[in-house]
């Protein structure tokens, strides 16, 4: 494994041992459930706006490492940013680690490795579906199946 592929491994497992933004906001504007039958990962990511901006965002559940790695790294990549920024985000990290765009910037590049393993795309991509669905006022459990 090369020096690279060790910080990206060791930036997920510090995401998924000490979570950022973990919990329930008081009073979110919206919180919705997200569930990954096939791994197991279910989380509420809960959402707090102000105008069209993500004031604050968090996430409260469990599951695999990069399912939780990933929520945490993407509430810190939100927090306080555009709705539409948040949306260019979405497509590109979808793209990423389903293997049909390039690498993203920053620590969300620590998932492009997830696009070798098809089943690990769902435990990555988790988090963010269910922020886009909250974002666009859904209220059902969003599964990735």
């Amino acid at each position: 494994m090369d020096e690279l592929e060790d910080l990206y491994q060791e930036v997920i497992l510090d995401h998924y041992k000490r979570p950022r933004n973990f919990g329930v906001l008081e009073s979110p504007d919206r919180l919705v459930e997200g569930n990954n039958p096939l791994c197991g990962d279910r989380l509420h990511v809960s959402v707090k706006m102000k105008g069209d901006t993500i004031e604050d965002v968090r996430f409260k559940g469990a599951g695999c490492a990069i399912s939780v790695a990933s929520a945490s790294i993407m509430t810190d990549a939100v927090k306080g940013r555009p709705r539409a920024q948040f949306d260019d985000m979405f497509e590109k990290f979808h793209a990423m680690v389903t293997g049909t765009g390039a690498a993203v910037d920053g620590k969300l590049a620590a998932f492009a490795g997830v696009s070798e393993f098809p089943v690990r795309v769902k435990c990555a991509s988790l988090a963010w579906h269910t922020l886009k669905a909250a974002l666009e006022g859904k209220s059902e459990t969003i599964s990735t199946e």
